[in-house]
């Protein structure tokens, strides 16, 4: 029979090789952090036997929810059959899942399979830069990306993110990423309200390709809306815009999907809200719901074509050993297959129209500066007050999000970010969370709110 105290010294034991051995992502050395053993539907268990709800899908990605067992059995099915194949040939769960990509898509893709969302990124960045160069335009190498926005963390990818502190201590990024601020209404860049507003977020983007010189600009790359950097939505005519500019002057527009891909958004995908045709798509997270590791960067079909050549070296020169494993592909189609047979897509956006009717109720306290709602995604910006607009400290950042941890609620913020404003409380469920839950998720936050006001 196991007693409270075996557990506890089960759970030393763990914490100690965890302080020994263990170097955990994001974080100062954390001498204590919460063990987690099991997960179903929208809730995990630590090892203490504590249940608590993902208020953020893990990071953004476990959509479908957890203890998923068809996923699982799925898995174990296709290691017994094909466990890895290099991409540099074919297995049928890549192929089938490249054609069902395309199906959501809505339109024809080339598939290219990694690990990650920053691999799927620099992919993106490589296959652009090879593809002008092919056709007879090798000055177009340059990327524009926003401020805030995040891409990744390998060294392409992290110069494309506009995060200052993501890149502190690891410069020189790599030539060719410039950066134009975001479409941020609630602190826009250019000190105008909505009633003034000329969509200069977008006219700053003209500029810079004119001024760089639009014959040097290879692509732009962004989220539908920024995610990690604080989930900032742009004006609705924002991304429509965009794809006019990239037409005009012949470059190519990347949309990362990596966080509101796979229904986050309420669509399929997140461009998809803007009725926008992206020429690369970036992919990953939601794809598997993180049950295996698996990214992909879609290639409008005819830009495919300058790759096809045999001769000289105009094959796309990049593999990736684990990238289109046949299990992650297998998991991937059972994920999207949960995603269609259970309406979860539709779910999201139901669950998206619900909590921002809930979080207006969050308008009155003091410290609440602006809310912010994507699909099923919500971004709740914390000031010292809604006058100047100060930023939340980072003290008083961790008092809301420590109540909501009591109150059995995991929700998130934007970290290391930009200094001085990470102030933005995030919450993003899988798609199976009940409206019961719901309400627990609002409620615990409205109590971190009343616990700072209160101090």
């Amino acid at each position: 029979m196991t007693t409270k105290g075996t557990e506890t010294n089960k759970k030393e034991d763990l914490l100690i090789k965890d302080r020994k051995y263990m170097w955990h992502h994001m974080s100062k050395h954390n001498e204590n952090p919460m063990i987690f053993v099991s997960g179903k539907d929208s809730w995990i268990e630590d090892v203490d036997g504590e249940n608590y709800i993902d208020g953020m899908s893990g990071l953004w990605c476990v959509n479908v929810g957890h203890g998923r067992k068809e996923i699982a059995e799925v898995a174990a099915s296709q290691m017994g059959t094909l466990a890895y194949s290099p991409m540099s040939q074919s297995h049928i769960p890549g192929i089938e899942l490249a054609d069902k990509i395309n199906e959501w898509l809505e339109g024809e893709y080339r598939i290219f399979y990694s690990n990650s969302g920053s691999d799927a990124n620099e992919v993106a960045f490589k296959i652009a830069r090879q593809y002008f160069a092919q056709n007879g335009q090798s000055t177009r190498y340059k990327f524009i990306s926003r401020y805030r926005g995040y891409h990744g963390n390998s060294i392409g990818a992290m110069a494309a993110t506009g995060q200052a502190i993501r890149k502190s201590l690891y410069g020189p990024a790599p030539d060719g990423f410039k950066h134009v601020p975001p479409p941020y209404c609630y602190r826009c860049p250019f000190g105008k309200e909505p009633s003034s507003c000329q969509l200069e977020c977008v006219s700053t983007i003209r500029d810079t390709i004119e001024w760089e010189g639009a014959e040097t600009v290879a692509g732009i790359i962004l989220e539908p809306t920024i995610t990690g950097g604080g989930l900032i939505i742009p004006p609705k005519e924002y991304v429509t815009k965009v794809r006019e500019l990239c037409d005009e002057y012949g470059i190519l527009m990347i949309v990362d999907e990596v966080i509101c891909g796979f229904g986050r958004s309420g669509e399929k995908f997140g461009h998809q809200n803007f009725q926008v045709k992206p020429d690369i798509v970036t992919m990953a997270k939601g794809l598997t719901s993180a049950y295996a590791p698996l990214s992909i960067t879609a290639v409008r079909a005819d830009l495919y074509n300058s790759f096809k050549d045999n001769s000289g070296q105009n094959h796309f020169r990049h593999v990736n050993t684990f990238g289109g494993n046949p299990v992650s592909c297998a998991v991937a189609l059972k994920n999207i297959e949960i995603l269609e047979n259970e309406n979860l897509v539709e779910r999201a956006r139901e669950l998206g129209r619900q909590i921002e009717r809930k979080l207006q109720r969050l308008e009155h306290y003091k410290v609440v500066g602006d809310i912010r709602v994507f699909g099923f995604a919500a971004g709740i910006e914390l000031v010292e007050d809604k006058r100047s607009k100060k930023p939340l400290s980072d003290e008083k950042m961790m008092k809301v999000l420590s109540v909501c941890k009591e109150n059995h609620v995991i929700l998130g913020k934007n970290g290391d970010t930009v200094p001085g404003h990470n102030n933005i409380i995030t919450i993003s469920p899988p798609f199976v969370l009940t409206d019961e839950e719901l309400e627990k998720v609002v409620a615990s936050l409205e109590c971190g709110l009343m616990a700072i006001e209160s101090e």
